[in-house]
């Protein structure tokens, strides 16, 4: 809840930023209630927005925006996070909505990166608040 709030608030002025949302929710699922997933991880989380919303301004500067441009692109997308090792299926919204709403490349910076660090750090902060912290599970220390 924070990690989306947080965004949100940092690109209030913005409402294409707020539609990014959903891929960034998405994310939230994994990062927080998969943490061991390897789509989880940070590397894929960071470097699969970043991959495909690349390729979703690079379609937005090279192509027409029509049904063939939209498949091309987010085919390509999850192509390249496969050969990168870098899956992580939320992303693969990142082209579409970059298409359709048009975005250039300093969408890349600020909400897509900034936005996909800002959820692992929150990640990170929770599960190590939660599982090794303050509110370690008392259950999982028991050793029966």
């Amino acid at each position: 809840m924070l990690a989306i709030t947080a965004l949100a608030l940092v690109g209030q002025h913005e409402q294409e930023y707020w539609l990014l949302m959903a891929a960034f929710g998405a994310s939230c699922v994994l990062i927080f209630v998969l943490p061991e997933s390897p789509l989880a991880q940070a590397r894929n989380v960071i470097a699969g927005h970043c991959i495909t919303a690349l390729v979703g301004v690079a379609f937005v500067e090279l192509a027409p925006l029509n049904a063939f441009s939209l498949g091309t692109a987010t085919g390509l997308a999850v192509m390249l996070m496969m050969y990168t090792k870098t899956v992580h299926p939320p992303a693969g919204a990142n082209p579409l909505f970059i298409m359709l709403t048009g975005q250039g490349w300093t969408f890349l910076l600020f909400p897509v990166l900034t936005g996909a660090i800002c959820l692992v750090l929150f990640g990170r902060g929770y599960h190590l608040i939660c599982a090794h912290g303050l509110y370690k599970n008392k259950k999982a220390e028991r050793s029966d």
